[in-house]
């Protein structure tokens, strides 16, 4: 596996796959790798075209709004590497952060998200979606992929990028991956390690809500006493709630009756934020 630092050694080894004829499908991340991460990958890899497979670790200091959760964000770069090195992917791309956020009056232009940010995350992480649309960007002019991956468990992000690339007529396919969790429905997250160990017990309750809820309206109940239902139910085990709402699963727009669309929540089980969402289909 080849490990890229910079612009240069990047930039070559892009070259070289377009002169071997070799597509390129790249899996953005911030490190501390989990399983999920590494479903990414293996979706990279099982292309049917055989793509040279690149994973870029970066913890993008534009996508936070609080320099305390920027500062304890886990760094893990070697036990990372020795995960892509043991996943057989063919480069990885650590980059300086002078190299895509650099210090400079110079560096003025943002991609605005738009309306798919006004709501949910956008709300509550004011200029998150502002910080990652920008950042992705760069890396999609640095890397130059065919394809990218990223995982549906941050799906507010998932349909930002997807509109991203279409508004913006980029050559890139967007493939989304379904949320890995562990075996008490959990959904992985770098975040995780961070909950104590009654956290921890009460923390899959999100999920297995998720999961009553859209159960409940497929029985045809009412959509407000159903999430008031929920919302009650997560405050009383210890959750903050952030939001909890059905929406349309293209445009993030809050559902007022029962249909098919997309459960987003958040809530914090003590510092810890935690971010699900579930599928609704109402035939």
């Amino acid at each position: 596996m080849e490990i890229i630092r910079d612009l240069n050694q990047l930039s070559n080894w892009r070259q070289a796959q377009a002169k071997a004829g070799r597509n390129v499908a790249f899996v953005p991340t911030m490190g501390n790798l989990h399983n999920g991460h590494l479903d990414l990958v293996k979706a990279a890899q099982s292309r049917a075209d055989q793509p040279s497979v690149l994973v870029s670790i970066f913890v993008n200091p534009m996508q936070f709004n609080d320099i305390n959760d920027l500062a304890r964000y886990p760094r893990t770069e070697s036990d990372d590497i020795a995960q892509l090195t043991r996943l057989n992917v063919d480069a990885v791309f650590l980059p300086k952060e002078a190299d895509l956020t650099p210090k400079s009056d110079a560096f003025t232009i943002r991609i605005d998200p738009g309306e798919l940010a006004a709501h949910w995350e956008g709300a509550a992480r004011p200029g998150h979606f502002t910080g990652m649309a920008t950042i992705v960007t760069k890396l999609f002019h640095l890397v130059q992929p065919q394809v990218a991956v990223f995982g549906e468990k941050d799906y507010q992000q998932l349909q930002i990028v997807r509109r991203m690339v279409r508004d913006l007529n980029m050559p890139i396919e967007i493939v989304g991956v379904p949320t890995a969790r562990a075996e008490d429905g959990l959904a992985l997250s770098s975040r995780n390690r961070f909950l104590e160990e009654d956290q921890r017990r009460t923390a899959p309750l999100l999920h297995a809500t998720l999961v009553d809820i859209a159960h409940q309206l497929r029985l045809g109940k009412p959509l407000d006493s159903v999430l008031e239902t929920a919302r009650t139910r997560l405050t009383s085990a210890g959750f903050k709630l952030d939001y909890l709402a059905l929406c349309h699963p293209d445009t993030l727009d809050p559902l007022r009756t029962a249909e098919s669309g997309i459960l987003l929540a958040a809530a914090r089980l003590g510092a810890i934020r935690l971010l699900d969402n579930q599928p609704v289909v109402i035939e």
